[in-house]
């Protein structure tokens, strides 16, 4: 069965940072593309960054790029989320995902049903 299981999620300052993980099990993890999206109360799921199978190659959504950086370890099973500079509007619950489709163009790489599984999600919240 797969699952993904986030973590590093909690309170900072406005300015400070946070790395989030993603723990995959239950399915080949190298053989996916992963993502990460995020989610405030009353909005659907907006996307936020992705990686290649590999980690050769990443995206980010332009609210976040220069500030987050995504990775991952396949020998691990893991993906990470690195947050710097962070502001108030990062708040969200953030969600890992693995990516279903073939290519990573960018209408289906932030397309949330491009992505098969899902994780439960972990809130960050950014005080100003």
């Amino acid at each position: 069965q797969a699952q993904l299981v986030e973590s590093g999620g909690g309170l900072v300052q406005a300015g400070g940072s946070l790395r989030l993980s993603c723990a995959a099990s239950g399915f080949t993890f190298s053989n996916y593309a992963m993502g990460w999206f995020r989610q405030t109360p009353g909005q659907g799921r907006v996307y936020v960054a992705h990686i290649s199978r590999g980690g050769g190659n990443t995206y980010y959504s332009d609210s976040v790029k220069g500030r987050f950086t995504i990775s991952r370890d396949n020998a691990n099973n893991m993906m990470y989320l690195q947050m710097n500079s962070l502001k108030p509007e990062d708040t969200a619950v953030y969600y890992c995902a693995a990516y279903a489709q073939y290519g990573s163009s960018l209408l289906s790489r932030s397309n949330q049903n491009s992505y098969r599984y899902w994780g439960q999600g972990t809130q960050v919240t950014v005080s100003s």
